[in-house]
């Protein structure tokens, strides 16, 4: 029995006099303590008994004690647990508190695409890297299917001494069930289940195991096995691979099945935690909270933690664009990721006049249908029924044929099913924003140029038949890469002085792992989802942010195989100062929304280019102080910024909004005109000497200059600075839109070489908001 010290008596005597001032308790609720770690008395020999010695000592005036959820060891000094009102009240007279903040809950931001970042087993990044052999990469999601092909372990090395993680036996989930592939598997769900949700079938599984698909589906983006002949109902046939295939993967179950797909902040924070005591090298998260100042976010509390471990932390941009300031995740500590388009589409071949007018078409109907000399229905003079509009079709008319709509909104399904056709051809310019689901019935959709000529034909002709077939996979489709539609833009609302997302990867239709017994493809219907059959599948497309995160984890796999020194921020530079900025008909990446070119704001510094990522030159390195400086620059009080970096020994006195950054912001708030001198400092990561010059790509209303324009490198790690003094006057000019104002580039060339270093420069409209 452990003996009572004369200092436990003395804390015992202090908590029963914060007991005695105590009010009466409102309704519990789940809470995120943090505490100063120094401030523990010595009779406990650890902060977990001293937090739940604590919670003990509370009164409880309406009988409901205070439940600890989780103690929070690497991501932030403290504990979650659900307290009343009361039990607040006496928290915050305690030595060594220092904020509570209540639960708050994240959502999700929900192959071809390692060839369409020009991924070769012979060349470049994936032998560069090792095919990312033996990094361990953590995955924060729903779960994971490990019984799919695409983590199977056939030929990997037995699992690396350094892991210390574990699989978890659970609902349907036994530790066997991991193996050198997923070598780790952890579910975390306190926090969910104090706000009343039932993890359990048939909702989901209160276990690693994955119920929704999208952990799936992400887990085997980043660093799944290949795996021969996979494909979507036909579609996307081919070799499914992730980016880094040799990869081993653990996954930490943070989201369930609810309305929503929930995270609860106190789950989230314990999966980073967990992850980095397991000893994870990347981290990917493809889910969101709401945007707050850092400490009260906690994917930014836990990256912040993961950074200084040396842990890479690539996270979803959000899908709340394509307007601007809908960044999430936009911490500077955080690789944010955009979603693009890549270069393959599905389809749909449309002949009529007996083969003498062929036109092609979007779809993604999931069934091997082939319509042949099927009549086709055109409601012509009348507006309503060219439209194929509610109740304007005549049933008589239509019943078993297909019809042709001239419904520039996208697919007017009700219709069509209300008078019994066969299918439908849509004559719309919105077919480039419909995904595989909207496909549920035989569906083509077809652009309003081609719409024409299927309206002229059809128009002329006596009895106008048509020929329809499905399951065409499109490779090469121009132009590519896009913006998604649906990506998250910047500016960062919280740190606009940081652009944001820092690059574009692939997040359009991307086909990865799916739970077997998961319908995925709805078929049939009656105008009601509850009405369709859903087929089955084992790899689906998926299109997000939530799937351009983990192309980016796995990129950052290869690079951190094959420069294992480098640091989370080194990783990030590469990707970003490689980046290309041209899709594949030369011109600029193209926002899908506009049809009309991007700005940094939409793709950061460009599209990921892993091969050229390998080899960038020169990086802009960060480190943890920096970052600290930075939180200085945003005027953090010092309590809001020991939340965020666990400790109080730091000093402000190099504060700066000017963090040594692959990009460079230049904030217009209320004026047309500007100027700001920013000061960068690069480090040569190639093993020969060299030289740089600058290059500086202005628009109008920019005035860049660069001093020193010639800078010299002594071999590997050495280091050279520089200052670039940007002046805007837009004058009488219009900014291009609400938030930017115009954009350049500034490119360090090597000089007799080959290695070019290439970072945005930005003028945006975005003042600063710090609370």
């Amino acid at each position: 029995m452990e003996h009572t010290t004369p200092l436990k008596i003395l804390y015992l005597l202090l908590v029963l006099s914060i007991i005695s001032t105590s009010s009466m308790s409102e309704v519990v609720k789940t809470y995120i303590v943090h505490m100063d770690k120094s401030a523990m008395p010595s009779p406990f020999s650890s902060h977990h008994d001293w937090y739940l010695s604590t919670l003990s000592s509370f009164s409880s005036p309406d009988g409901i004690s205070p439940s600890h959820l989780y103690t929070y060891n690497h991501v932030l000094h403290g504990f979650s647990a659900v307290l009343s009102q009361s039990h607040l009240h006496q928290l915050e007279k305690f030595p060594g508190h220092l904020e509570t903040f209540p639960e708050t809950f994240g959502t999700i931001h929900t192959t071809h695409s390692p060839k369409f970042l020009g991924l070769d087993k012979n060349s470049g990044s994936w032998p560069g890297g090792n095919f990312g052999e033996d990094m361990i990469i953590g995955i924060l999601d729903t779960g994971i299917w490990p019984e799919s092909e695409s983590f199977q372990d056939k030929g990997m090395a037995p699992v690396p001494e350094r892991w210390r993680g574990a699989c978890e036996s659970g609902v349907e989930f036994n530790s066997s069930l991991c193996n050198r592939k997923l070598i780790g598997a952890r579910s975390f769900s306190k926090g969910l289940k104090q706000r009343g949700l039932n993890v359990s079938t048939p909702n989901d599984y209160d276990s690693p195991r994955d119920f929704f698909g999208h952990g799936t589906h992400t887990s085997s983006t980043a660093a799944g096995s290949p795996v021969a002949d996979a494909n979507y109902f036909g579609y996307a046939k081919g070799t499914a691979t992730g980016i880094a295939p040799k990869a081993r993967l653990a996954m930490y179950k943070v989201l369930f099945y609810n309305d929503t797909y929930e995270s609860a902040a106190s789950d989230t924070l314990a999966g980073m935690d967990q992850a980095i005591a397991d000893g994870v090298d990347l981290m990917s998260l493809s889910l969101g909270f709401l945007e707050t100042t850092f400490e009260q976010n906690p994917i930014a509390v836990g990256a912040f933690a993961a950074m200084e471990k040396g842990i890479f932390v690539s996270c979803s941009a959000g899908n709340s664009g394509p307007h601007g300031y809908t960044i999430f995740n936009g911490a500077p500590w955080i690789t944010t990721i955009g979603a693009g388009t890549i270069d393959r589409d599905y389809a749909a071949d449309v002949s009529l006049d007996n083969g003498k007018l062929k036109i092609r078409g979007k779809s993604v109907y999931p069934e091997d249908l082939e319509i042949s000399q099927v009549p086709i229905y055109f409601g012509h003079g009348n507006r309503s029924k060219e439209l194929c509009e509610d109740f304007a079709i005549d049933p008589k008319d239509a019943k078993g044929k297909i019809l042709f709509c001239d419904f520039s909104g996208g697919i007017q399904a009700s219709e069509v099913e209300r008078v019994g056709a066969a299918g439908a051809v849509f004559s719309t310019d919105s077919g480039v924003f419909l995904e595989p689901e909207d496909f549920y019935f035989p569906f083509v959709a077809v652009t309003h140029k081609d719409g024409d000529l299927m309206k002229n034909y059809i128009i002329h002709s006596k009895d106008p038949v048509v020929d329809i077939k499905f399951q065409i996979t499109v490779l090469g489709n121009k132009p590519a890469p896009q913006v998604a539609w649906f990506s998250s833009r910047g500016p960062n609302r919280r740190a606009p002085t940081i652009l944001k997302p820092d690059v574009l990867a692939p997040g359009v239709d991307i086909l990865a792992a799916w739970p077997p017994n998961r319908g995925f493809a709805p078929i049939g219907g009656g105008g009601d989802y509850d009405d369709y059959d859903y087929l089955l599948t084992d790899y689906a497309l998926l299109s997000g942010t939530s799937m351009a995160s983990p192309h980016s984890v796995g990129v950052a796999a290869l690079l951190k195989s094959a420069h294992p020194d480098w640091s989370p921020a080194a990783i990030r530079s590469a990707m970003m100062t490689t980046a290309y900025l041209h899709d594949n008909t030369k011109g600029l990446i193209k926002d899908m929304t506009t049809g009309v070119a991007g700005t940094p704001l939409d793709f950061g510094a460009g599209h990921i280019n892993p091969n050229m990522a390998m080899d960038p030159g020169l990086i802009y390195d960060v480190e943890a102080q920096d970052y600290i400086n930075f939180l200085c620059g945003l005027n953090y009080t010092s309590k809001q910024i020991k939340i965020i970096i666990r400790r109080s020994n730091f000093s402000c006195d190099q504060a700066t909004l000017d963090l040594n950054y692959p990009s460079f912001m230049v904030l217009l708030n209320n004026t047309n005109t500007t100027s700001y001198t920013f000061k960068r400092v690069l480090t040569n990561v190639d093993n020969a000497n060299s030289v740089y010059h600058a290059s500086v790509k202005q628009p109008s209303g920019m005035r860049v200059s660069v001093q020193p324009s010639l800078i010299s490198f002594a071999g590997m790690y050495s280091k050279a600075e520089f200052n670039m003094t940007v002046e805007i006057n837009l004058g009488d000019v219009s900014p291009q839109s609400d938030y930017i104002g115009n954009f350049g580039y500034l490119t360090w060339w090597e000089v007799n070489g080959t290695h070019v270093v290439r970072s945005p420069i930005v003028a945006a409209i975005a003042p600063i908001i710090r609370t």
